[in-house]
């Protein structure tokens, strides 16, 4: 198959679909690989990395798409991208659909078939979203911490404390992955931590993390007496596929202090805070309610060296498994699929 992999053109993002090695193995496979002039710069790959591997350089974003049969790209299509996909093109990308209403109707208009990332279910698990899950919950209190400093506009608090200073508050909403991950880096720096979930079996693993982390059923009245004396608050709510619920309404930030910090990971599927609006690494913060928002669309973008690694490592597989003319025999992949042919496919979305 003819594989396509373009420069990605959101704000300041520097992920590439597939780094060099995993080209590489596509090129031994039999596949002939498409990859944009300069697509992996940003995350450290030169031209001439993936051209010794048999990659053929194209010089722009219309001539990998004309070649291509499938395009394997990180975030949705934008923009001039739209109109450079066909009908024939297989797209596998993050896709965010139930948040992005305007994006689902154009695509379902060029009739193509698009199997999305994050919609990839294996064994109850979602394998192409846990790399960025695990790099966004870390990224949620390295950003938290920092907006917190008063420079940033925050309360001044330091997150770990210290001898004669309190140690600082981190809420989290949500156990999964990314939740996991904001929770034990919190942990690390030596906040004190509170996360909320559901499932009994997350709260277990959540608080075995560290003394430090207190792992609760989200009762609204709980919630809502943790995020006012919060520091910082992590939104991780995931519904496969579906637009995040609200779990905090606008009378709920309110109430906190002045300062705080509130972090939407669930901002690509809409957000889980009423007060959430999408923003980018151009200016990736706003100030709502008194409080710090952070919700950057690409958040991983800001680390695309090792994002770049940890998703093509994830990704090479379906993409093999794609390239063969089985592979919605493949029941993660037929999972995937979002649209096909102009028709949605994905329950979430109908």
């Amino acid at each position: 198959m003819k594989i396509g992999i373009p420069k990605e053109i959101k704000p300041l993002e520097g992920r590439v679909g597939l780094v060099p090695a995993a080209c590489g193995s596509l090129v031994e496979a039999g596949h002939t690989v498409f990859v944009e002039q300069g697509a992996g710069k940003l995350s450290g790959y030169t031209d001439e990395q993936y051209r010794a591997l048999g990659v053929h350089i194209l010089p722009d974003a219309a001539a990998v798409y004309e070649q291509a049969e499938m395009i394997v790209k990180v975030k949705e299509p934008l923009g001039p991208e739209l109109d450079l996909l066909q009908a024939r093109h297989l797209l596998f990308s993050y896709l965010h659909l139930a948040a992005e209403p305007a994006l689902l109707q154009r695509l379902l208009e060029i009739g193509l078939t698009a199997v999305a990332f994050e919609t990839v279910e294996e064994n109850g698990r979602l394998p192409l979203l846990a790399p960025m899950s695990d790099i966004a919950g870390r990224l949620a209190i390295q950003i938290g911490a920092h907006l917190l400093h008063q420079p940033q506009g925050g309360k001044g608090r330091l997150l770990g404390g210290l001898p004669a200073a309190e140690r600082g508050h981190v809420v989290i909403i949500g156990g999964g992955v990314a939740g996991g991950n904001a929770a034990i880096m919190a942990a690390g720096m030596g906040a004190r931590v509170t996360v909320f979930d559901r499932k009994r079996e997350k709260l277990e693993r959540l608080r075995a993390i560290s003394p430090a982390v207190t792992a609760l059923y989200p009762y609204p009245s709980e919630l809502q007496r943790a995020v006012a004396s919060a520091d910082l608050v992590v939104g991780a709510v995931l519904l496969t596929g579906q637009r995040a619920p609200h779990v905090l309404s606008r009378d709920d930030v309110a109430h906190m202090e002045p300062g705080s910090v509130l972090v939407d990971i669930a901002v690509d599927q809409g957000g889980c805070f009423e007060t959430t609006r999408p923003t980018d690494y151009r200016q990736p913060t706003y100030v709502e309610q008194g409080v710090i928002h952070f919700a950057v669309t690409n958040m991983p973008g800001a680390v695309p060296r090792s994002a770049s690694e940890a998703l093509s490592a994830s990704l090479l597989p379906y993409v093999i498994q794609l390239a063969s003319a089985q592979w919605r025999e493949h029941p993660a992949l037929r999972a995937g699929i979002n649209l096909e042919k102009g028709r949605v496919i994905h329950p979430a979305l109908l």
